[in-house]
């Protein structure tokens, strides 16, 4: 069966290479998969067959829909075996092989409850893909909650979980829980960007060049990397850490220098923000993009990274609170609330900076620009009166009029060059915040359904769904949450102090400066005149 698709954003076809023009929410029809760097056939509903971009659709397979960067279906877990096994109902499985998995509903927190030498609950249904099981139900955490794969438990043989790299929590007594932060702090240099091409020179493209500070050895990526980062690290993290978006893709004017310088500004603020969270960059997958030998290794490492099974909430599972007692339910609710309510009311305070500043830029760029000229012209034009009079002696006045005109002139030329100077930084790391503070909402979200299936764990331990003893497994397992999403708030509240004195600081500085040119240039100008 031919693959449906939904593209993802506006693509306009160039003539004369076999180009397919696509707009944003449309579905098409994959005819040819196979077509190579970074291409795809497709027909649209018209009847039409061109190429467009892969990275630019969303490919659906049958039954199936995306959520959050994970593929699932309406009704299971697709799961992918990682070494072959034979099921107690009969069934042969190979290696990469695809499963579905499908929760009967009596264990909420299950995603928690699978490892890598343990049994199998009676909780989960595997089948081959394509059969059904006619079993019902999920998890607080399925598919319909969330959208990321579940703990991949059935009936026979264990499937072979991923390594699981565990992330400390510590408590200070000053701020509480916080990440363990490496001796070393990881930095990059995003650089050198140069156009490279592909299929003969039909199809062009931006490398740039990524130099981290453990190996100084740089690395190539392209945008499309940066996306398939982007988009791992937000199947993986994206429950317990705000992964913020990247700079927008775009089709037109993508090799115009200004637009280039900026698109490598904007990525090296994203790796840098990227290298500043421990749990990020001690990712495999991020350590991958930043230090992988050849393009072999590179492959090697994205195939690894895309079967990764410890994704979604699943990451919780790789967290330990060192030395901490559990939290109160209330505590829990408390700092959850405190902490949404001061995201939503920083993301309105930084939109409103945003307009403000972009307010600003434009009366820089335009009308007040013009003001200054106007004002130095008719100086200039009077001193042309004066000149006219016939009148000896004027001289030095007019000379003077003329040299303020200009100056005023200056003046103008550098209201109109000063944001770029000083409001561009202070507007971008405003943009980044607006971005990051986006994501807050989704990540609080998950600690909120936690919080509600705890409250009812009560009911269930009533209704025998649950055991006393699980009920208290699903209190520490919400504790953990809660320390996790407590050592996010300090490390964003921690950044974010260092980030607006830093870009403040420049702001500030450069506007003295600027200011200070000014009045230089008028206190010249001021000293060409006479008086009797």
């Amino acid at each position: 069966m031919l693959a449906k698709a939904q593209v993802l954003y506006d693509f306009t076809a160039e003539p004369g290479n076999n180009e397919l023009s696509v707009k944003e929410g449309e579905t098409i029809t994959i005819t040819n998969q196979n077509i190579g760097g970074g291409w795809l056939e497709a027909q649209n509903s018209r009847g039409e067959i061109g190429l467009v971009p892969e990275d630019y659709v969303e490919v659906r397979p049958w039954g199936t829909h995306r959520v959050k960067g994970a593929v699932c279906s309406h009704s299971h877990t697709r799961a992918l075996v990682l070494e072959e096994w034979t099921s107690s109902a009969g069934w042969s499985f190979s290696s990469d092989a695809c499963l579905f998995l499908q929760s009967n509903g009596n264990d909420p927190w299950a995603v928690f409850d699978t490892n890598a030498s343990g049994g199998f609950s009676n909780n989960w249904a595997a089948q081959p893909e394509g059969t059904e099981t006619g079993r019902t139900g999920s998890s607080v955490w399925g598919s319909s909650a969330q959208g990321h794969p579940q703990a991949y438990q059935g009936p026979g043989k264990p499937l072979r979980l991923c390594a699981l790299q565990s992330q400390r929590i510590e408590c200070t007594q000053d701020v509480g829980p916080v990440w363990e932060y490496p001796e070393t702090q990881l930095d990059c240099v995003v650089a050198d960007p140069k156009k490279g091409s592909k299929m003969y020179g039909l199809k062009s493209y931006i490398e740039y060049q990524v130099t981290p500070n453990t190996t100084n050895k740089p690395v190539n990526h392209r945008y499309k990397h940066f996306d398939w980062l982007y988009e791992r690290l937000l199947d993986k993290f994206g429950s317990a850490i705000p992964i913020p978006c990247l700079p927008d893709k775009q089709v037109t004017g993508r090799f115009e220098e200004e637009f280039i310088k900026m698109r490598m500004e904007r990525l090296q603020a994203w790796m840098s923000r990227m290298c500043r969270h421990p749990v990020i960059s001690s990712s495999e997958v991020f350590q991958l993009f930043l230090t992988y030998k050849d393009e072999k290794d590179w492959k090697m490492g994205k195939r690894k990274a895309e079967k990764d099974e410890t994704v979604g909430v699943m990451i919780f599972s790789t967290i330990e609170p060192e030395g901490v007692p559990d939290l109160d339910l209330l505590e829990v609710e408390q700092k959850c609330e405190q902490f949404s309510r001061f995201t939503k009311a920083m993301d309105d305070g930084v939109k409103d900076l945003l307009t403000v500043g972009q307010e600003h830029w434009k009366r820089c760029t335009g009308p007040l620009p013009k003001e200054y000229q106007r004002i130095g012209k008719a100086f200039q034009n009077l001193s042309s009166v004066f000149n006219s009079s016939g009148y000896e002696g004027e001289a030095t006045l007019t000379d003077a009029l003329t040299a303020a005109g200009k100056t005023y002139e200056e003046i103008a030329q550098m209201v109109a060059e000063q944001p770029r100077k000083d409001l561009h930084s202070l507007m971008e790391t405003n943009n980044e915040y607006k971005g990051l503070l986006g994501c807050f909402p989704e990540t609080i979200g998950v600690h909120k359904a936690a919080i509600e299936k705890v409250k009812e764990a009560d009911k269930l331990v009533a209704t025998s769904k649950i055991t006393p003893a699980e009920k208290v497994t699903m209190a520490k397992r919400l504790s953990t949450m809660s320390y996790s999403l407590q050592a996010e708030m300090n490390h964003f509240h921690n950044h974010r102090i260092y980030d607006y004195n830093r870009v403040m600081q420049l702001y500030l500085e450069q506007q003295v400066k600027f200011y200070e040119t000014i009045a230089e240039k008028l206190r010249h100008a001021h000293s060409q005149f006479t008086t009797m």
